[in-house]
């Protein structure tokens, strides 16, 4: 029974994640902890996010852990709040940048890093036996109570983050509806900026509804409207962040990366002069690095396999093109709020101004197409998917990449090129493609 994906647990809420299912993983994790430990628990603002809250507690304090209730915060908050003494493990209510019908469940260590894959198997275990969750003795049952001070402490990391101020910049932010909602904003307008905010009235089922991170084009029309200097856009649970120029350009999770290692090796603070990123990650950004000599790590899609290559190398920076990026020195996880303020300042410290950062490296045109299979490692290992694959890569050499994988959730391979036209990334795609829906394609 395979519950844990590249992130956690995710699905519909009331179909595969059911207030059943919640109680079961928190009541086996708790199985996994000392006795009488502490638990925190935190949400985004989904609806369906009070009843897991209410099943996930149920199911530690049978285990006979005390629980601690953060309530809507985002999920590096909650990581960045495991790091306190006596906190034994956080778990954090979100489905990210799904749709409000999702919810899932993230479960961080006393490290503040999501625990490792042995621990999601031992719950996996658990959870799939029929065993029965036992009614303990009132006496050994755990305990539950709210912390109404855990964003303030959240809120005070993130200020004391960097040490300009941000008086003079007028940003948008779009908190997508989500847990963001609470944080950047404020953070933001208490360090001085001067801020507009879109997205940020969650009611329980707008989250992420044509707002956040994947949908962009609301914020690049608001920063067209009011000529702000830049524009953040953060997803459900603010572990990401994308940003938009005053002319509605798009400055993806490569070039915040770019940027962000360009200024810690200017002043000798990236660790071994060296970044970390995913397969996903543009050429453009790579040729950027090799030209200015930054080595380069890549690891699979995922902030937590960026993170493993950060600790077990002992690295400073890492990120996705995504927009999940973890500065090490302030975080165990990607932090969206974290990474628009490094950014800003940057901005404020005239290492870069805000209309260049779009300019650190020409992207290569990246074409993604998602192909549903019936085998997803059948097809990835096919000797005629290879040889389209090797054909293709033959055709661009070294001025393209191809990448094909399949998902880590899903029954999809995922098929992208870059080349130095459109035309030309969107020709290779579509003919590994068409050999794969010839040989596993979904009838």
């Amino acid at each position: 029974m395979a519950l844990f994906g590249t992130d956690g647990i995710r699905g519909r809420f009331g179909e595969f994640l059911t207030t059943d299912l919640a109680e079961r993983v928190s009541y086996a994790a708790g199985k996994l902890l000392p006795h009488r430990s502490q638990v925190i628990i935190g949400r985004d603002p989904r609806e369906s996010g009070l009843l897991l809250e209410r099943a996930i507690t149920a199911g530690f304090t049978k285990a006979g852990h005390d629980v601690i209730h953060l309530g809507v915060i985002p999920t590096p908050g909650l990581a960045f709040l495991t790091l306190e003494p006596g906190i034994a493990l956080g778990v954090m209510i979100t489905a990210s940048h799904n749709p409000a019908s999702d919810n899932g469940i993230k479960i961080f260590g006393h490290d503040g890093m999501k625990i490792p894959d042995q621990l999601e198997e031992e719950i996996e275990t658990w959870v799939a036996s029929s065993q029965e969750i036992p009614t303990p003795e009132l006496s050994k049952l755990g305990t539950s109570k709210e912390d109404s001070t855990a964003i303030e402490r959240y809120i005070a990391h993130l200020k004391s983050s960097i040490d300009v101020s941000l008086s003079g910049l007028n940003l948008v932010v779009d908190c997508a509806h989500g847990a963001a909602s609470l944080v950047a904003p404020r953070v933001l307008q208490e360090l001085g900026a001067s801020v507009h905010v879109i997205g940020g009235a969650p009611n329980g089922i707008n989250i992420n509804e044509n707002v956040g991170s994947t949908h962009l084009d609301v914020l690049q029309r608001t920063m067209s409207e009011l000529n702000a200097d830049l524009g953040i856009a953060h997803d459900g649970d603010a572990d990401r962040a994308l940003l938009v120029d005053n002319k509605g350009r798009i400055i993806d999770g490569d070039v915040i990366l770019a940027a962000l290692a360009l200024s810690l090796s200017a002043k000798g603070e990236l660790r071994k002069n060296t970044v970390v990123t995913t397969v996903m990650s543009n050429l453009g950004f790579h040729k950027k690095m090799a030209e200015v000599g930054i080595s380069v790590e890549i690891t699979n899609v995922g902030d937590r396999y960026v993170l493993e290559r950060i600790n077990e190398r002992d690295l400073s920076l890492g990120g996705e093109q995504s927009g999940h990026i973890i500065i090490r020195r302030l975080s165990t996880t990607g932090d969206g709020i974290l990474t628009a303020l490094a950014i800003l300042a940057l901005v404020k410290r005239n290492f870069i101004s805000a209309d260049s950062l779009a300019n650190i490296f020409p992207h290569f045109p990246q074409v993604l197409k998602n192909v549903a299979v019936t085998d997803k490692l059948k097809a990835l290992a096919d000797e005629e998917v290879k040889k389209e694959i090797a054909k293709a890569e033959d055709l661009l050499g070294t001025n393209g990449r191809i990448l094909v994988r399949a998902s880590g959730t899903e029954d999809l391979m995922r098929v992208m090129a870059e080349a130095a036209t459109m035309e030309r990334a969107q020709s290779i795609v579509e003919s590994i493609a068409d050999v794969l829906i010839k040989r596993f394609g979904i009838k």
